[in-house]
């Protein structure tokens, strides 16, 4: 890249180079070089936008988890229509699982991001939560409409659909049934959820 020409969009450029790098060998190797050499362009760039690395890692936790907690803020307002299978996993299969793979590994490689995000973010809003809390509120919602059964704990339920969503972004995102795994998991716990609010 010649002297002086701009980059659009370098900061994702970045994002995406250290999200290919954590799915692909894992978070253990990652070094500014290393993310910059996958960016294609010259490593003095990252720490003109940075800090330092771990600044770096902090803006694109920070990045991630608020395009994440974006993808299903609207989930409750979902309540009432559609099915309840459905909407869950439409929503909680609109971030591409390499994202959720390389956020949750990081994560848990460096769990110092959970604090450093939750400084930008607020409290609760580190790694998935804020997925988990949208799943709750949503299921609490069709809760009042009667679409989910009386007896059900939504907030356990909410646990259970995004651990089976970290679960499989893990250790097994690249496996192309991946996603319908998600979805069985989701069906089974819905089964015999109305589809319509009793009359």
């Amino acid at each position: 890249m010649p002297r002086g020409v701009a980059i659009p969009a370098l900061r994702q450029q970045l994002f995406a180079a250290v999200e290919r790098l954590i799915v692909e060998e894992g978070p253990s190797r990652l070094t500014g070089r290393a993310v910059t050499r996958e960016a294609g362009v010259a490593t003095g760039l990252l720490y003109a936008h940075f800090a330092n690395f771990d600044d770096f890692l902090t803006g694109y936790a920070v990045d991630r988890v608020f395009h994440v907690s974006g993808e299903v803020a609207g989930l409750p307002e979902r309540a009432g229509s559609g099915t309840v299978a459905d909407n869950l996993r439409q929503a909680v299969l609109a971030t591409p699982l390499g994202t959720l793979t390389a956020l949750t590994r990081l994560t848990a490689f460096r769990p110092e991001l959970t604090a450093n995000v939750e400084a930008v973010l607020g409290s609760g809003m580190s790694g998935l939560r804020g997925i988990e809390r949208a799943v709750a509120g949503y299921l609490a919602a069709e809760q009042s409409l009667g679409r989910v059964p009386a007896g059900t704990d939504t907030e356990a339920m909410a646990l259970a659909v995004v651990s089976v969503l970290q679960h499989v972004a893990l250790i097994g995102h690249t496996d192309p049934t991946a996603e319908h795994r998600i979805q069985r998991v989701i069906d089974a716990l819905s089964a015999g959820f109305p589809a319509a609010a009793p009359s």
